[in-house]
């Protein structure tokens, strides 16, 4: 019922774009307020390009290196109960071999051992950490390994209450964090503060108070994460940009925050996913609340969708004059998510269900983060046509790489 609200309160889809690396097969959708019927769309492909005719004008959209349209396999396919608001066509591509992929690798797949990094607050990129140097480079066992060393330990558990800390000139990775050790430099670019009582933890006397020393960047007051000893700092990746030290150059501007946010976590994702073979994740905050629950689908799709006002019809005098880009297709993610504090029967239902089985692999995020995180899916769930914003009682989205 959530998709079909969603599609009451946006406008509609006037092109929307799906290719499949992996299948080289691909879903064109254009709305009625584009094209009436079939024969009014005509398909043709380019040097990594895709020429798109309708009524309202024509459309080019760039495709990614070695991605082309096979000519003449576009034919209309029926579209279930949408007929009436979409047209569905199918298509062919080919893809070479040797195409590049400008996926963005999270920060865990670029640190090295033995190289100069500065470390920069993704808010303001003020330079938070300078020419650090790590002698190891190492990852963190995964977030459930507490939990099983009872299984593999011939004795009573020797990590018991122990923390992985690390040493001088060590870096550890977590799943979506990063353990370094603090000096004194950190002192001019850090604040640290101890968090609030919840109002649940106050109220419950069973239940102990976790109070964490939550780090912050002293010039914009951005949370980047947490003190979890007293010279160990564990900094979130959707928190910092992490750069290798090239002179005195300075980083390029920040990007959008939302930007940042779903390039990062798409990019841990599809990691995370290709190295634990698991498609499901539980989007947790510090405290071990599931906050949004992720069912990864795919990892090979290109999408691009454009809304209706920016396919073709009348341009006034003054915007014929400003240069417009072509739009671009991207690389992405394609998922069904729930969130937990979804109200919805079918949606507690599919909630309690992760919970008892304990499938969803946990992503740890600070509380914000997880918000901001939905916004995106969210947002990009309202763009998609009507006829994909729903599978059974799971939304659909797209996370950009």
């Amino acid at each position: 019922m959530a998709g079909v609200e969603m599609s009451t309160k946006t406008p509609g889809v006037g092109v929307f774009l799906e290719l499949r690396k992996g299948l080289q097969s691909g879903l064109l959708i254009v709305g009625k307020d584009v094209a009436n019927s079939p024969a009014d769309v005509v398909l043709t492909g380019g040097d990594s390009s895709l020429h798109i005719r309708t009524p309202r004008g024509e459309l080019s959209l760039k495709l990614p290196a070695g991605v082309t349209l096979e000519q003449g396999s576009c034919i209309p396919t029926p579209a279930g109960g949408f007929c009436g608001e979409e047209l569905h066509y199918r298509l062919r591509i080919n893809v070479a071999r040797s195409s590049d992929e400008d996926a963005h690798d999270s920060v865990m797949e670029t640190l090295r051992a033995k190289k100069s990094y500065c470390f920069y607050c993704q808010g303001c990129m003020t330079r938070l950490l300078e020419d650090r140097v790590f002698k190891r480079v190492l990852p963190l066992p995964n977030g459930n390994w507490n939990a099983i060393v009872d299984d593999w330990c011939c004795h009573p558990d020797p990590f018991a209450n122990k923390k992985l800390l690390p040493r001088a000139e060590d870096c550890l990775l977590g799943d979506t964090f990063l353990l370094l050790p603090r000096d004194d430099s950190c002192d001019q670019t850090l604040t640290e503060e101890v968090s609030p009582v919840g109002a649940e933890d106050s109220q419950d006397p069973k239940k102990p108070c976790r109070r964490l020393a939550l780090i912050s960047c002293r010039n914009c007051s951005s949370m980047l994460g947490e003190a979890v000893a007293p010279g160990t700092l564990k900094l979130y990746i959707t928190q910092v940009v992490v750069e290798p030290t090239v002179g005195d150059r300075k980083p390029e501007a920040s990007l959008n925050r939302s930007v940042f946010v779903e390039r990062t976590v798409a990019a841990r994702l599809l990691e995370l996913s290709n190295s634990l073979s698991t498609f499901h994740f539980s989007v947790q905050t510090p405290d071990g609340k599931a906050f949004l629950l992720l069912w990864l689908l795919n990892s090979d799709s290109i999408i691009a969708s454009i809304p209706v006002m920016c396919v073709g019809g009348e341009r006034s005098v003054s915007s014929q004059a400003l240069p417009i880009p072509s739009p671009k297709a991207a690389r992405a993610l394609k998922l069904l998510y729930v969130a937990c504090s979804d109200t919805g029967t079918m949606q507690r239902d599919i909630v309690t269900s992760w919970e008892v089985s304990a499938i969803g692999h946990p992503v740890v995020l600070p509380l914000k983060v997880c918000e901001e995180l939905l916004r995106v899916i969210d947002d990009s769930n309202s763009t998609l046509p009507a006829s994909m914003r729903c599978m059974n009682s799971y939304e659909a989205a797209y996370l950009r790489l």
